[in-house]
């Protein structure tokens, strides 16, 4: 039997070579022998820089940059060469992932991609031809407003004075955008960025209701959020002449997607389509005899572009059954069944905070992936015994 595991990784726990490493050892755990490949799938979050760097033997460039509440702090980003060309891998989880907000001080009115920016930055000092930014796993929400400022972008009030945002609502007291001091060499550059393609800025399914509770905002502040990125799509619109509201991808990472369409010039691309520029997956998943996928929370949002619903499309493109290892089993979980995951099972075997969850998931994933396989032997032992009598039935 072949196994083909291609698990994302745990938010805020694992990222995916730690997830596949503890699939891939409850593998073992059930046969030694086992023919298992293990290829940790990345969505734009957490180790997005590091695997591509990894399989694109690249470099891994260390930096210090403003983090989501505002401290210095260390982060990194790839460095790869192909054809001649130089291209950054910038992972925004690395300088301003929800990881990196305390838990008492996720406010997403607060909290700042201005580290994106100075990343993006220190990019074009190295000469870079490309930046492909990866957005997941954010804990912002403020439009890429942070990563404007960094690039030089400068907002006014109605008599044309400065306005300082320290908060994402201060914006509602700009009244225009100056691009006057916006680095220059963005438009010598190529910038893609891997996002959720489903993702938008505004509207009843725009990034403050549908993910700003996720970041700490309470129902006042959501409401608050929503006006302050609305009125800022509307001076975007009124500068550029581009309407980001509802553009596909311009909510990701907290709207950092359409500050990037915005300022940086980006190209925004459904994260699993351009990734596989990087890791080519379909060739292996279609030798399988299994498909083994993983994520940390499988709910009503894993359908929409999430990594285990995208290997489950390409696992049905060639008829292989689908397995989803998880951490927690959320609202709507079963909307996965119609994505092509056959089933799913949560590690966690007794009730636990989530210190202790976080502390034992690599053993709890081993444990799950142990117990889901040998269900398919199970499976494939009444497979083959209704087999066998049925041949003994007709002789």
């Amino acid at each position: 039997m072949k196994i083909v595991m291609v698990p994302s990784g745990f938010k805020e726990c694992l990222d995916a070579e730690d997830v596949a490493s503890a699939m891939e050892r409850g593998a073992r755990r059930y046969d030694l022998t086992a023919d298992v490949e293990m290829i940790p799938m990345i969505d734009g979050g957490e180790g997005f820089a590091k695997t591509i760097v990894r399989l694109k033997a690249g470099e891994l460039i260390e930096c210090e940059v403003t983090g989501p509440v505002g401290e210095k702090i260390p982060s990194h980003f790839g460095l790869i060469t192909e054809n001649g060309k130089r291209t950054a891998i910038i992972e925004m989880a690395a300088v301003a992932g929800l990881k990196l907000v305390p838990r008492d001080q996720r406010n997403p009115l607060k909290t700042t991609t201005y580290g994106v920016g100075e990343q993006i930055l220190t990019a074009l000092d190295l000469g870079v031809d490309k930046i492909l930014i990866g957005c997941g796993d954010s804990g912002t929400s403020d439009g890429g407003i942070g990563m404007a400022q960094a690039l030089g972008v400068q907002f006014s009030d109605k008599n044309n004075h400065p306005v300082n945002i320290n908060s994402v609502v201060d914006i509602m007291k700009a009244e225009h955008i100056d691009t006057t001091y916006l680095d220059k060499r963005l438009s010598t550059v190529t910038v893609d960025v891997a996002c959720n393609w489903k993702n938008l800025l505004c509207g009843e399914r725009g990034v403050a209701r549908v993910f700003g509770p996720q970041k700490g905002a309470t129902p006042e502040q959501v409401e608050q959020l929503s006006k302050a990125l609305e009125h800022f799509a509307s001076l975007i619109e009124n500068k550029m002449a581009l309407d980001v509201r509802s553009m596909p991808g311009s909510g990701a990472s907290g709207g950092l997607g359409a500050g990037l369409i915005a300022f940086a010039g980006a190209t925004l691309h459904p994260r699993f389509d351009i990734i596989k520029e990087y890791i080519n997956i379909e060739e292996k998943i279609e030798t399988a005899d299994v498909v083994f996928t993983a994520e940390g929370s499988l709910d009503f949002q894993t359908p929409n572009g999430k990594i285990p619903a995208e290997v489950a499309r390409i696992a049905k493109k060639h008829g292989i059954p689908v397995i989803a290892i998880t951490g927690t089993i959320g609202k709507g979980a079963e909307l996965n069944y119609g994505a092509g995951i056959d089933a799913y099972f949560s590690i966690i075997p007794q009730p636990t905070s989530l210190e202790k969850a976080i502390i034992n998931a690599p053993t709890w994933i081993e444990n799950s992936t142990e117990a889901a396989l040998r269900q398919v032997a199970i499976g494939l032992a009444i497979a083959e015994r209704k087999h066998l009598l049925e041949g003994v039935l007709q002789r």
